[in-house]
């Protein structure tokens, strides 16, 4: 008997500093990830609302944070309860907690892993921001997202990642997320879009970004924090799976940046610096779940593929008029079903797991474990969403009045614009030169 205690203790894990310095490294680089998702957003809407935009990605951090301290760890990781959701009260306020407790079957302490995972929940609402663009008040979005976090997040991140979720007991392989966030959110976001409508001038106005400078600021700050967010998810450097992950995301980044190029030249005729920014980031959505599964060959595959077939859907909001304001649906949603489901094409069952795909002898059975995880969550979150959009929508109204959108949402929500000219003036020689010309009306039309 002593010698199998013993054993035992020998076996069970201890701390590991470089796991948790590593650990706290990544959960700081995914917490990079939504201000720069917010300078990528804020660059792409018009002046008058970039105020906004990086408001309801910024506004996250502090709702987020908090939900999660007070009940959101717990629903999403405690023990199971039939297979939905979890409860564990020691996590309730984060109060139960030993400072040197290690997470479950890891090296790290469950301190580091509740931060790391609360900025995986604090990005997620703030991906679905983007297709609500200038048009929703900003005291109906921290009450969305506040809610969307707590009935839709919480309980889908369970299913996932939790032990015990159904999805992850029917070895539905998310490494990272292309389920549990990005379709999560880019379902969330068609079903809110329906139910608040379209902008004002949808179709009509050119609706260009006002800054592509901050645009590719923002997909930079994105690609480097996707380190963290995608190499962190093994919770640790001890056996070579994170690092195959790390490479395997930025090949399939560049991948699927260089398609979406190829098929914007062939389809417009132009390189765009917001072609090659969309396209990094779709890579970035659809090498998320599948990373961990496959090659460097593979991955470079799922980049292209996302690449492409991202920049084909993010025309289908003027065939089938949603309006999705900045590309949430056709670079999250697309890109996450693509993702996660080529897992059960190019997973060569010998990275993460020895699940493979059909390329590498695993026949569809994979692949139908992944369709049901696509569509499960894709199912749950547009229809929850919608709920929650609408029901807002009656009561404390979701959307500022038409008027207050074509003035600008920085200005009423907010009181401030982004760039103030006021002290740009010259000096006095400019005083004494003549006024300039009287322009025409057109002329005068100004997409702010």
């Amino acid at each position: 008997m002593a010698s199998a205690i013993t054993t035992l203790a020998a076996d069970a894990p201890t701390l590991s500093a470089a796991n948790t310095g590593f650990m706290l490294i990544c959960s700081a680089l995914v917490m990079l990830m939504t201000p720069g998702l917010a300078f990528f957003y804020g660059g792409m809407v018009r002046v008058k609302s970039s105020l906004n935009m990086l408001m309801m990605s910024f506004i996250s951090l502090g709702i987020v944070t908090i939900l999660w301290v007070l009940y959101g760890f717990s629903l999403a990781f405690g023990t199971d309860s039939g297979s939905l959701i979890g409860w564990n009260s020691d996590y309730v306020g984060l109060s139960g907690i030993g400072i040197t407790e290690l997470w479950d079957g890891y090296t790290i302490p469950v301190y580091v892993f509740a931060v790391f995972q609360l900025m995986f929940a604090v990005i997620t609402p703030a991906l679905i921001s983007g297709a609500l663009a200038d048009r929703v008040k900003f005291s109906a979005w921290v009450l969305f997202t506040a809610l969307w976090v707590t009935v839709v997040y919480f309980p889908v991140a369970h299913w996932v990642w939790g032990a015990g979720g159904w999805l992850f007991e029917l070895g539905v392989i998310d490494f990272a997320g292309g389920t549990a966030v990005h379709i999560n959110a880019g379902a969330a976001a068609l079903g809110v879009i329906l139910v608040i409508g379209k902008r004002v001038g949808f179709k009509k106005d050119p609706m260009r970004p006002h800054s592509l400078p901050l645009v590719m600021l923002g997909a930079g700050l994105l690609w480097f924090g996707w380190f963290g967010f995608n190499a962190g998810s093994w919770l640790g450097n001890d056996d070579g799976v994170g690092a195959v992950m790390f490479v395997n995301t930025q090949v399939a980044t560049a991948a699927a940046m260089l398609a979406w190029l190829g098929y914007e030249k062939l389809r417009h005729g132009s390189f765009t610096t917001l072609g090659a920014a969309s396209g990094a980031v779709a890579g970035l959505v659809a090498i998320t779940p599948s990373g961990g599964s496959c090659s460097p060959l593979g991955a470079i595959a799922i980049g292209a593929i996302a690449g492409l077939l991202c920049a084909v859907a993010v025309g289908l909001k003027y065939k089938f008029g949603y309006d999705d304001s900045l590309d949430v649906v056709g670079v999250h949603l697309v890109g996450g079903v693509v993702g996660s489901l080529l897992v059960g094409l190019f997973a060569t069952g010998g990275v993460q797991s020895d699940a493979a795909g059909l390329f590498y002898g695993g026949g569809l059975e994979q692949l139908g474990k992944q369709a049901i995880g696509v569509f499960s969550v894709l199912a749950y979150s547009l229809v929850a969403s919608a709920l929650l959009a609408f029901l807002l929508d009656k009561t404390i109204g979701m959307r500022v009045t038409e008027d207050d959108e074509v003035v600008g949402i920085d200005q009423i929500e907010h009181a401030e614009t982004a760039y103030d000219f006021s002290g740009a003036g010259g000096g006095a020689a400019s005083r004494n030169t003549p006024a300039a010309p009287t322009h025409s009306a057109a002329n005068k039309k100004v997409d702010a």
